[in-house]
């Protein structure tokens, strides 16, 4: 369950890039190989929308990406509004409050009888609690937005996704005017702030912020500490050397598995190119998938090994180039706290149930664990 699907690696052996049909029956290109996806996520000869508007969509990861891109159709910009957000010194500001949470989280678990569901005692609550103290989310809205990003994210029911989404979007067209009217110190407010920004604008980022920064952060924090539980020598080379974590939470990042029924990111070719020894033609959809080229041995030696001393600068967890993710300082910053406490406060946790019973969503893009149970 925590491995490389053997099908992926199978097409690693045969090539980089593959003619594939997704599951909806719409013809692809795959692509497997480090090198060929790095190249690709940062690649003006592909879109994230298809040129030919009449042409088939896939389902899924296609569906979600067309709701969301519509709201950030100029990509510069809107990353140029972003990244001020995301600046070392206001993640510094927000760390001491993820680490507040994180322990009074980890107080309430360890006044439980193990096992825990760590996924439930952790994972569910922290991302949307630090989200909203950073955005300017009052607490008491977090449950329902909490719904709301879950059933955006399902990629098995587009009526459940379409809901979401616009209970999403509804919810922020009335913050946003609230904090057009009463500002804060937080990051919606000062995005508010931004000379000659639109509120479809404002709409758009602060959508993206909240389904992004949330549903991702709660899949990541249990791949990364169920890879770790499953490698007993790794966790305790982190009880050994604490100082290894943020290294740690990298290596995780590279060896996370989202939705393994999500080939990869959607992209069109807007130019006929060549890559990997085949020709793509415009108009063609291209999957870029991640997983395997984070599991490709040219990139990485034994790449299915988790190790936390390897170097990982080749990752492409969080995109690569002008599509690096932007948000991947505050995902880091949550991961390196919660695992930091765990090693502290619980050198003991392991799993209370053997790795062939943990068992991956498929209805969400994002993946993650249903469950993780551990004891101490």
């Amino acid at each position: 369950m925590l491995q490389l699907a053997p099908g992926l690696r199978e097409l690693q052996s045969q090539g980089t890039v593959h003619r594939v049909r997704t599951p909806d029956g719409v013809e692809a290109w795959l692509v497997t190989g480090h090198a060929e996806v790095r190249q690709l996520l940062d690649d003006d000869r592909l879109s994230r929308s298809n040129p030919d508007p009449a042409a088939p969509k896939d389902g899924g990861s296609a569906l979600l990406a067309s709701l969301l891109g519509g709201f950030a159709t100029d990509h510069v910009r809107m990353r140029a509004l972003l990244e001020p957000h995301f600046a070392p010194a206001r993640m510094a500001e927000l760390r001491p409050y993820v680490e507040k949470q994180t322990g009074q989280l980890l107080d309430a678990m360890a006044a439980r009888r193990p096992p825990v569901d760590l996924r439930q005692a952790v994972a569910l609550s922290l991302p949307i609690q630090v989200m909203c103290e950073w955005l300017g989310v009052p607490q008491e809205d977090k449950d329902e937005f909490g719904e709301w990003t879950q059933d955006a994210a399902n990629v098995g029911d587009p009526v459940r996704s379409k809901q979401g989404l616009g209970g999403l979007f509804g919810y922020c067209k009335r913050l946003i005017a609230d904090k057009r009217q009463n500002p804060g110190d937080d990051a919606i407010s000062r995005i508010c702030a931004t000379e000659g920004i639109t509120d479809d604008e404002v709409l758009g980022l602060t959508a993206l912020l909240l389904f992004g920064g949330y549903e991702t952060t709660v899949a990541r924090i249990g791949t990364c500490v169920s890879l770790l539980l499953a490698n007993p020598e790794q966790w305790q080379a982190l009880l050994d050397d604490p100082g290894l974590v943020p290294a740690a939470v990298e290596e995780t990042l590279r060896r996370s598995m989202p939705n393994p029924h999500n080939g990869g990111m959607p992209r069109y070719a807007v130019t006929d190119f060549e890559i990997g020894g085949v020709t793509i033609r415009t108009g063609d959809f291209v999957l870029l998938n991640v997983i395997a080229a984070n599991h490709d041995e040219t990139a990485f030696t034994d790449p299915d090994r988790v190790d936390v001393t390897r170097d990982t600068a080749a990752s492409l967890a969080f995109g690569h180039g002008a599509y690096d993710c932007v948000g991947a300082a505050l995902a880091r910053m949550q991961l390196q706290v919660v695992l930091a406490q765990l090693v502290a406060r619980f050198p003991t946790l392991r799993p209370a149930v053997g790795v062939e019973e943990l068992r991956l969503r498929h209805d969400t893009l994002i993946g993650g664990l249903v469950e993780l149970p551990v004891t101490w």
